[in-house]
């Protein structure tokens, strides 16, 4: 397959084109098995990290990429999310039965769209929405780019169960290029099948397509899967509660339990906690963390 677990840039030497490969296996493994996601709804957040791989590089940021589908299908939401470091993470919400054979714009059903974030560490956070008007995800997002950021780009992306890959070619912003350049090199683009996609190494696929261009591989960016969920995090939110109720709850239940949706992590606080979360110091104890 494309490297896996790697992002990887194009370089074409003489055109003001930039390209992308990503693929995702023990990463995109590693998220699958927190949860027993149908079959369709595993290739879409296959196509989702895959895409939100690719997002990631055409932004330079410190902080989160968030790539959400949302719709009134039987999948209510589907997230994807990297940062920085190509740590990535990705969570499904269904309802019911979903037929295996279903791609992402049918699972999320009528009046889809999606929600492109981008929460810096520092600045001001960004959010685009596009509808979910065509037949795929690639060509919802190369629709966003064309419309939105005014940049012709294409998108390729692929998921089994077993591994997501993804390929973008892009005019380099604020520099544009000639159309027939772009022509060109896109006509070459759109022959690629999701089987090379997923099947070929990277130095194999860029020959494939671009053997007669001046074209080379960046070293490679490794993506792998890492929650950002914390005790802490945890606390912050419990927070946006009074004192006196999260006591109220801690007396009827004994204890409050905060779960992570995505991987599973279950932080305990006990009437101790909630009193240290509230004083002075607001220094939280270190209770247990049950996965």
């Amino acid at each position: 397959m494309s490297n896996p677990d790697q992002i990887q840039r194009i370089l074409f030497d003489n055109l003001d084109i930039r390209g992308v490969v990503v693929g995702i296996e023990e990463t995109y493994q590693d998220i699958l098995a927190l949860h027993e996601y149908p079959m369709a709804i595993r290739q879409a957040l296959g196509e989702m990290l895959a895409a939100v791989s690719l997002l990631s590089t055409t932004l330079k940021f410190e902080g989160r990429l968030l790539l959400q589908a949302q719709g009134s299908g039987r999948v209510r939401a589907l997230m994807a999310e990297i940062n920085q470091n190509r740590e990535c993470r990705a969570i499904a919400r269904y309802e019911g039965e979903v037929d295996d054979s279903a791609n992402i714009i049918d699972l999320i059903g009528d009046a889809g769209h999606l929600v492109i974030t981008v929460e810096p560490e520092s600045g001001q956070r960004y959010q685009g929405i596009v509808p979910l008007e065509k037949d795929t995800l690639s060509d919802c997002l190369t629709d966003y780019f064309l419309q939105s950021e005014q940049l012709p780009t294409q998108i390729h992306l692929a998921a089994d169960d077993q591994r997501a890959a993804g390929f973008l070619l892009q005019v380099m912003p604020a520099v544009g290029t000639k159309e027939n350049d772009w022509e060109h090199i896109s006509h070459i683009g759109a022959t690629l099948k999701s089987e090379e996609l997923l099947e070929l190494d990277n130095e194999t696929l860029l020959y494939r397509l671009f053997h007669e261009e001046n074209c080379r591989l960046f070293d490679p960016d490794p993506v792998v899967f890492k929650c950002d969920c914390s005790r802490k995090r945890s606390a912050n939110a419990l927070q946006f509660m009074t004192q006196e109720e999260l006591s109220e709850m801690i007396a009827e239940q004994g204890v409050i339990e905060v779960g992570c949706q995505f991987c599973n992590a279950h932080y305990r606080f006990d009437e101790t906690d909630i009193k240290a979360m509230f004083s002075d110091s607001a220094h939280v104890p270190k209770s247990d963390q049950v996965h």
